[in-house]
């Protein structure tokens, strides 16, 4: 299993309650393993193909021209110069383009948890702080 989310994060990235992420896992939506603790984890790279999965709203919530947007990576796409980086943060699908070297250099791969920012038509992406 590469890297690994808890519940609550899920659940921050869905833009829903825990409880909410924990009923998928019962339900066998979004797979788990357990750690030594025994706390449930969900293999982000499962999660993201989870979340590509889901039906996107018709109509996005209106936001203003200057938010980040923490998601997780679904999908990239490289030629020998740029990255296409589709990214599902909540209701929020966005696609950004970005330099094949920026997104080499950030390690982004479906299941990377990430941040859009978006100022007017230019969507950046960037690793939340630790």
């Amino acid at each position: 299993m590469g890297q690994s989310l808890r519940i609550r994060e899920a659940a921050e990235l869905l833009r829903v309650s825990p409880d909410t992420v924990r009923r998928l896992v019962d339900s066998g939506a979004i797979k788990t393993t357990r750690s030594p603790g025994g706390q449930r984890l969900i293999d982000s790279a499962a999660f993201a193909t989870y979340v590509a999965a889901q039906p996107r709203p018709a109509k996005p919530s209106p936001a203003s021209a200057r938010n980040r947007f923490e998601g997780i990576v679904t999908r990239v796409i490289k030629d020998g110069v740029m990255a296409q980086i589709e990214l599902q943060a909540g209701p929020h699908h966005i696609v950004s383009l970005i330099s094949r070297e920026a997104a080499d250099e950030l390690k982004l791969k479906p299941g990377v948890v990430a941040i859009a920012t978006v100022k007017a038509t230019n969507v950046g992406i960037e690793l939340p702080r630790k």
